[in-house]
C-alpha cells in the first residue's frame, strides 16, 4: 500500500470529493466507450452505476468508522453486534445484476445482445465500491483492465471468429422450397450442419421464413466466402453471421 494515500482512505471532505469525482470520470470514461459504439447503456449509465457503488462502499465505511467511535455504545446496547460494512456493497451489487439483465435481449435471430454491457456494468459497479473503500492502486489496475477488455479486446475477438471453423449463419430465404439448395450449398463448401432451427416467416421485421444454421468448416476457410456463396444462391435475401 502506498502510504502517502492514507490521508484520502481516511473519511474527510478531501477524501469524499476525490472519491466521487474519481467514480464519476472512471465509469463515465468507460460508458463513453459503449456510447460510442452505440450499445444499451453508454455515458451516464456506467457514471451512474459506479457513482452509486462508490457512493455504498463510502456509506459502508461511514457506518463502520460511527458504529466504532460515536455510535459505539449504541451498537454495544444492539445484541452486541458491529455494522458489516460488506453488507451494503453486497447489495449494490445485486441491485446492478438487475439492471445489467434488463440490457440482454435474444433477438428474433436467436442472437443473445447485452452481454458485454451487462458485464461492464457489473465490473463498474465492483470498480465504483473499490473507489468507495478508498482502495486507489486496485481502481487504477481495475479501471486499465477494464478498458482494456472493452475497447482493445474486441478487435482480438473478431480475429479469432473470423478464423474460428464454427459458424452460426442466419439465412432469409423466399420459400421453404428453397431450403434443400441452402443446405446443399452449404455442403459444398465443405461444411457439416449439425443444427438447423427455422421461424416459418413469423419474425417481426420480415414475413418471409429463415433459419439458424449451425455449421462447422471441415478445412480452414474464410468467413466471407461462404457467406458470398450462400448469398449467391438465388432464393436466399438476407444473410448474415452471428
Amino acid at each position: 500500500m502506498i502510504e502517502s494515500l492514507d490521508y484520502l482512505r481516511e473519511l474527510n471532505f478531501p477524501s469524499l470529493v476525490l472519491r466521487l469525482t474519481l467514480a464519476m470520470l472512471l465509469g463515465g470514461v468507460i460508458g463513453l466507450d459503449r456510447g460510442y459504439k452505440r450499445r444499451a447503456a453508454g455515458f451516464r449509465t456506467y457514471m451512474l452505476v459506479c457513482l452509486g457503488a462508490a457512493l455504498a462502499g463510502i456509506v459502508g465505511q461511514y457506518l463502520y468508522v460511527m458504529g466504532t467511535t460515536e455510535w459505539a455504545e449504541i451498537s454495544a446496547l444492539i445484541d452486541n453486534k458491529k455494522v458489516d460494512v460488506s453488507r451494503i456493497g453486497a447489495k449494490a451489487i445485486g441491485g446492478v445484476g438487475f439492471l445489467g439483465a434488463g440490457t440482454i435481449i435474444v433477438t428474433g435471430r436467436q442472437e443473445v445482445k447485452g452481454l458485454t454491457t451487462a458485464a461492464g456494468l457489473w465490473a463498474s459497479a465492483c470498480m465504483g465500491i473499490a473507489i468507495g473503500a478508498g482502495f486507489y492502486e486496485c481502481v487504477l489496475l481495475a479501471f486499465a483492465l477494464i478498458f482494456l477488455c472493452i475497447r482493445f479486446l474486441p478487435f482480438l475477438e473478431v480475429l479469432v471468429i473470423e478464423n474460428a471453423r464454427n459458424m452460426n449463419l442466419y439465412v432469409e430465404f423466399t420459400s421453404l422450397d428453397d431450403l434443400g439448395s441452402i443446405i446443399s450449398c452449404i455442403k459444398a463448401q465443405d461444411a457439416q450442419i449439425y443444427e438447423v432451427e427455422l421461424n416459418h416467416g413469423r419474425q417481426e421485421h420480415s414475413q418471409r421464413p429463415g433459419a439458424v444454421f449451425s455449421i462447422r468448416l471441415n478445412h480452414k476457410t474464410h468467413h466471407e466466402q461462404v457467406l458470398a456463396a450462400i448469398a449467391a444462391v438465388e432464393s436466399v435475401t438476407t444473410i448474415d453471421e452471428i
